[in-house]
């Protein structure tokens, strides 16, 4: 047992690799530094070339560069480099030896690759410049965000640089360090004040306030043992100061070279004005002396980069710059604009005169030059110096011929036709000089030689109208469309009508007529011949064009003279752009080709009525009865003209006679009011009781009817004349309102409620119903209920202007801005919102605003009374005389007729003759002004 376990010992301790080979590749000392080598001892003598290499013995580094050559062109060949289309990714041939024929393909193919790279290069290199930018302003630098905050730091005070907290400290530095006030250095003015109480110009060394002036009491120095008198120290300073200030004098004159005055200017002269950041005016530097470098024959690059100087406020280095940019490209007219315009002006004109002699054919460069001369006689020399190198500039030749007097222009306009004989301008400015004669000739030349420009032709229209020869005008339009179309110039309607304009504006009346008569039908359907026709009457109307809107209109009635609706639209221009003369004129031509029109005799009737000539009026008036005999229009037109002039008895005849031949409704409603008025109350009862028997569905006769006994205090009868009335016209609003108001005055308020009721039911969602059902219940003291019943009103009405109107005012005052906001979103454009907007507005003293909303509201209805009523009442209070004028013109204008208010006026009997002025100021007399 112990000779087996001492044989296993000694086997342990016994090296494992004594006696055994070396294994593959061993060698020793490796570890150690040591670099293997191989003797003709282990490779054998005499091997030949061909012989397979023995690998055991390479060194490392050779088997593995082998082994990574062989995992390369595995890698290459494997399947997963390999596409059906491409083939492998790798070179297959890259065992192969390199040849020169390789080298110079792989040069080849270098010299296209570089070709491709510089073409790409500006693309890349925009590119890469705009995703910098870009990236710039989704990621700017700190100091970028920064810079504004930096420029505002020269506004911040020495009290609040001071105050400002140090990072992660909330105590500011006074807390900090609560000695610093002690040793901060006061001024002599301070200090020579009375210190204590006392009165003393000099400072104890001993005390503690000797510290606070340098110099005082300080170890290492020689002090004074006696009191320091403070105003010696104060004047060895100002001494002190003034040597310096003496040595920056002049010795000469004794005269100091420092200006006073102008030293602060010349200093904020030399701050720069550029507020960005200091780095991009360095980058923009560096990149623009690259440019200029590469490129220095590139005049943009010397343009930018004084432009940048000048900016920094740099300004002599940017003239500097543009000067050299000057010599490098002395045939650039940019640069040397450029250069005048850095250069102050006597140095400017040196620059600029170097620059003609450079480029004598510039013709920027001869009028700067002009402009840089003060007088008027230098200006001159300039530019007849320029025209001697540019003979065929019409700028210089205009800019020559402004300076000068008409003789001398003229001269020179003659001289300028011969070198610019393609101008247009040129000839007519030579035209317009000359006398009448001359002028003839100088556009005949113009012709001549600018046969395609119609401007010659029509200057020579206005020549000849001007000279009072009227019948060569049409004759000249109509060759000028001929040789115009010969010459191969297409004719366009819209230039010519232009023209026209142009000519009527220049007060050439025939000519423009004559050009509208000419080019009217060019290009023109036969049957859009009528709509075409009145959109250019329109469309000269809104140019302030009425000559020519008139030659429009008289062409279109002449090849459609039985058109009525033409007859109208220019009897309506005619009443607002032309005379009474004209309009009258222009009736009677209409009347006579179109007899059965109504409305252009009762036109003629009332210009003649309106200028006061009132025989006149009957006389168009008995023609229209012969050409229209049962006309009611012109029956009652008739009545109106002599109740009017208080010819009631003739009125009474033509009425008698108008119900015998035309027995109307209107007629017959017509006579009963003549009678109303006239206080003859039985014929008018006797007149409305035949005619509800023969008209019983006309509402009007039945309200007339109730309301003239109402007047006789007959309400009982006046009531079932409306119960009646509601019989036979149910869907007559105004007629169930005068039922219900009767009912209310008398005191019976359920009866009114009940019949309003019943109007509602018969005539379900009208707004005016519901909003006389909610003033019943106000005026009876019962605002809940009427509250109640707006409610109501707005869910089966919610559209109705009427009802939003009354209920803005119904809130209380804090929500009527919140109820006009909801009334404006239901009801944008109409008008009765826009009146109580513009009523709030007043009641809140918003004068500016309540005038604009008044216009909004007549100018979206005109016809609204009310609305007038109150504009009118509003400017008498606030407004100045002209503004009162202004809303009195217009409502005259306007001529209302509708509203409320005014139509209670208005219908009232007794108000039977009232115009519109005292209509509109009866109204005002009974509004209130809104709280």
């Amino acid at each position: 047992m112990s000779n087996i376990t001492a044989a296993v010992i000694a086997n342990r301790n016994k090296k494992h690799f004594l006696g055994v080979p070396a294994p593959l590749g061993y060698v020793a000392g490796v570890g150690r530094g040591a670099t293997g080598f191989t003797t003709r001892s282990d490779i054998g003598p005499a091997r030949d070339a061909n012989d397979v290499s023995d690998d055991r013995h390479a060194p490392p580094a050779t088997k593995r560069k082998k082994k990574d050559e062989e995992e390369e062109e595995d890698e290459d060949l494997n399947d997963s480099n390999y596409d059906e289309f491409s083939g492998y990714s790798g070179s297959l041939f890259s065992k192969d030896p390199y040849d020169k024929d390789d080298e110079e393909a792989d040069a080849i193919y270098d010299s296209i690759d570089k070709r491709m790279d510089e073409k790409r290069k500006e693309y890349r290199d925009r590119r890469l410049r705009e995703d910098l930018e870009r990236y710039r302003q989704e990621r700017p630098k700190i100091q970028q965000q920064f810079s504004d905050l930096k420029r505002s730091l020269a506004s911040v005070t020495s009290e609040e640089w001071s105050t400002i907290p140090e990072v992660g400290d909330s105590r500011n530095r006074k807390q900090r360090n609560p000695r610093a006030e002690k040793f901060t250095p006061l001024p002599d003015s301070v200090l020579s004040r009375n210190l204590g109480g006392e009165t003393s110009s000099t400072l104890d060394p001993s005390s503690g306030l000797a510290s606070m002036v340098p110099g005082v009491a300080t170890p290492g120095m020689l002090t004074p043992t006696g009191d320091l008198d403070l105003r010696k120290i104060g004047q060895a300073r100002n001494t002190l100061m003034n040597v310096k200030l003496s040595q920056v004098s002049d010795s000469v004159t004794g005269q100091t070279v420092v200006d006073p005055k102008g030293y602060l200017t010349d200093l904020q002269s030399m701050i720069p004005t550029y507020g960005g950041d200091i780095n991009d005016i360095k980058k923009a530097r560096l990149l623009l002396k690259s440019v200029r470098e590469t490129n220095p024959n590139h005049p943009p690059a010397w343009i930018a980069s004084a432009r940048l100087e000048e900016v920094t406020g740099k300004v002599q280095m940017a003239r500097n710059l543009i000067m050299r940019g000057c010599e490098m490209n002395p045939q650039s007219e940019d640069l040397w604009l450029e250069a005048a315009r850095l250069q102050p002006p006597d140095t400017a004109k040196a620059v600029i005169a170097q620059a003609a002699r450079h480029i004598p054919t510039s013709v920027r460069i001869w009028i700067k030059a002009a402009d840089l001369e003060t007088e008027t006689k230098a200006k001159r020399r300039v530019f007849r110096k320029a025209l001697e190198h540019i003979p065929n500039s019409v700028r210089l030749w205009k800019a020559a011929v402004e300076l000068e007097n008409p003789d001398d222009a003229r001269i020179l306009l003659s001289r300028a036709v011969e070198c610019c004989n393609t101008s247009v301008e040129l000839w007519l400015a030579l035209a317009r000089l000359e006398t009448y004669e001359n002028a003839r000739k100088v556009l005949n030349k113009a012709r001549e030689n600018i046969p395609t420009d119609r401007q010659i032709w029509t200057t020579a229209a206005k020549l000849e109208e001007a000279n009072g020869n009227i019948h060569m005008v049409e004759k000249i339009i109509d060759r000028s469309l001929t040789s115009l179309t010969v010459n191969g110039v297409e004719i366009n309607r819209d230039h010519w009508f232009q023209e026209a304009i142009e000519a009527e504006k220049s007060g050439a009346v025939n000519c423009c007529q004559a050009i509208v008569k000419a080019v009217i039908g060019i290009g023109v359907e036969e049957e859009d011949r009528k709509q075409t026709w009145i959109d250019d009457a329109e469309f000269c109307a809104k140019e302030n064009a009425f000559e020519c809107a008139r030659a429009v209109y008289a062409h279109a009635l002449q090849i459609f003279p039985s058109k009525k609706s033409i007859w109208l639209r220019a009897a309506y221009f005619e009443k607002n752009h032309g005379t009474r003369e004209s309009l009258e004129a222009l009736l009677q031509r209409a009347v006579a080709h179109c007899p059965k029109s109504e409305i252009l005799w009762l036109m003629g009737a009332k210009s003649k009525w309106m200028a006061g000539d009132v025989p006149a009026a009957r006389g168009i008036l008995s023609l229209a009865f012969q050409a229209n005999p049962n006309s009611e229009d012109i029956w009652l037109a008739a009545v109106k003209l002599e109740s009017e002039n208080a010819e009631y008895e003739r009125a009474r005849r033509l009425l008698a006679k108008a119900r015998g031949s035309a027995p109307t409704p209107r007629v017959m409603m017509k006579s009963a009011r003549l009678e109303w008025a006239l206080e003859r109350f039985d014929e008018a009862l006797r007149l409305l009781v035949e005619a509800v028997e023969v008209f019983p569905d006309f509402p009007k006769l039945w309200m007339m009817k109730g309301q003239i006994e109402e007047q006789q205090r007959r309400t009982d009868d006046a009531a079932a004349t409306y119960t009646q009335g509601l019989k036979k016209c149910p869907t007559s609003i105004p007629l169930w309102i005068l039922s219900a108001n009767l009912e209310e005055r008398k005191g019976v308020l359920t009866k009114a409620r009940s019949i309003l009721e019943r109007g509602r039911l018969r005539n379900p969602k009208v707004p005016v119903l519901w909003l006389e059902a909610i003033r019943v219940e106000l005026r009876a003291g019962l605002k809940e209920i009427a509250s109640t019943m707006m409610a109501r009103a707005l869910q089966e009405c919610p559209n109705a202007g009427e009802l939003w109107a009354e209920a803005i005012f119904m809130e209380t005052k804090p929500q009527r801005k919140t109820k006009s906001v909801d009334a404006l979103k239901k009801c944008e454009h109409d008008p009765h919102v826009l009146l109580a907007v513009s009523k709030l507005f007043w009641s809140e003293h918003k004068f500016s605003k309540c005038r604009d909303w008044f216009n909004r509201t007549v100018k979206i209805d005109p016809d609204m009374g009310d609305a007038w009523a109150y504009f009118y009442k509003f400017e008498l209070l606030h407004g100045t005389e002209q503004q009162q004028q202004e809303v009195l013109d217009r409502c005259i204008s306007a001529e209302p007729t509708h509203g409320e208010s005014w139509c209670r006026v208005s219908k009232n009997i007794q108000n039977w003759q009232f115009k519109t002025p005292d209509v509109l100021r009866a109204v005002v007399r009974e509004l209130s002004i809104p709280v």
